[in-house]
């Protein structure tokens, strides 16, 4: 296994502190990066997709589900939309809407270049969603984009909802020397007390949380990225003092869940009439998803076949 294939596309979970503190690393490269080359997304664009990407691994990973995990991020600003999601088997998609007159306006606003929030997304909400099929219930949880970074989002989330205090990195890399679109996400959660919790004074868990986030705080964005440091190994740099537990790291994957047949069923819910209408100056009907921009095309006697089928 090469160095480049263990740093990349991986959620790393662990638990510190006699299980008080639980946390999660995703690291994400090739996979990040198929996604996004299909898109070609300018490049703020891209990262605040990328970004997106990591925060829905690494809170996926944090739940217990069978089904798909959605974040989407709507707003009023230049990126008005954020989709990414990660099944229950680590497979990832994703993609973004932006105007590109107002993205132009937002990058020339340098007094925000440290808010990307406010710069490329202004007013609006994040929402997680768990579908587990249509037996089951779906979760959903909402909050206002407030913070500067995405990451400051997601702690305003735990914090307010599931009173969790969490403390999270967040980072993206666009494409250079030779390398693709990464991303990075690292993440501690302070666990409630409960039947099972290990026996602490309320002075030692304050103590050991503040060591967490102030041992988080220090990770360097070159350690987030280093092809040559696992992300076992990373967690280890970080944590070894403070009885580190490493979990099973699960593997993450590019994979998107369009096909033909979905298209086609797709289609069929629509009544002909209108099917018809959709066609092109060739006479056919091309479809393309927007996760991963491949495109499905039906002539005249696909469509027969369709509708004599119904």
């Amino acid at each position: 296994m090469t160095t480049a294939t263990v740093a990349s596309d991986l959620s790393q979970p662990f638990l510190i502190d006699a299980r008080s503190i639980r946390g999660r690393l995703v690291r994400l490269g090739p996979s990040l990066d198929t996604i996004l080359s299909s898109h070609d997304y300018p490049e703020a664009v891209g990262s605040c997709l990328a970004e997106a990407m990591a925060l829905a691994a690494t809170l996926a990973g944090a739940l217990k589900f069978t089904g798909i995990f959605t974040l989407q991020i709507q707003s009023e600003g230049a990126v008005s939309l954020l989709v990414a999601d990660v099944t229950s088997e680590g497979n990832l998609r994703g993609y973004a809407r932006f105007d590109a007159d107002k993205l132009a306006a937002a990058e020339a606003n340098t007094d925000l270049a440290a808010q990307p929030v406010q710069r490329y997304l202004g007013k609006g909400f994040l929402a997680f969603t768990v579908d587990q099929g249509p037996d089951t219930e779906r979760y959903q949880g909402i909050v206002e984009l407030a913070g500067h970074t995405l990451a400051d989002c997601a702690q305003a989330y735990f914090e307010q909802s599931e009173q969790l205090e969490t403390a999270y990195l967040l980072q993206a890399r666009p494409p250079r020397e030779g390398a693709g679109w990464q991303a990075a996400s690292l993440m501690i959660q302070r666990m409630p007390l409960g039947p099972t919790s290990p026996i602490l004074t309320t002075e030692e868990a304050d103590e050991n949380w503040n060591r967490a986030t102030i041992l988080l705080a220090s990770t360097k964005d070159e350690e987030l990225f280093d092809p040559a440091l696992s992300g076992p190994d990373l967690v280890h740099r970080l944590y070894h003092a403070e009885q580190l537990e490493l979990l099973e790291q699960r593997p993450l994957q590019a994979r998107c869940r369009c096909s033909a047949e979905r298209v086609e069923t797709t289609l069929k819910s629509f009544p002909r009439e209108e099917v018809e209408e959709m066609k092109d100056e060739n006479g056919h009907i091309v479809v393309t998803c927007e996760y991963c921009k491949s495109s499905y095309s039906f002539a005249q006697d696909d469509l027969d076949r369709l509708y004599a089928e119904t």
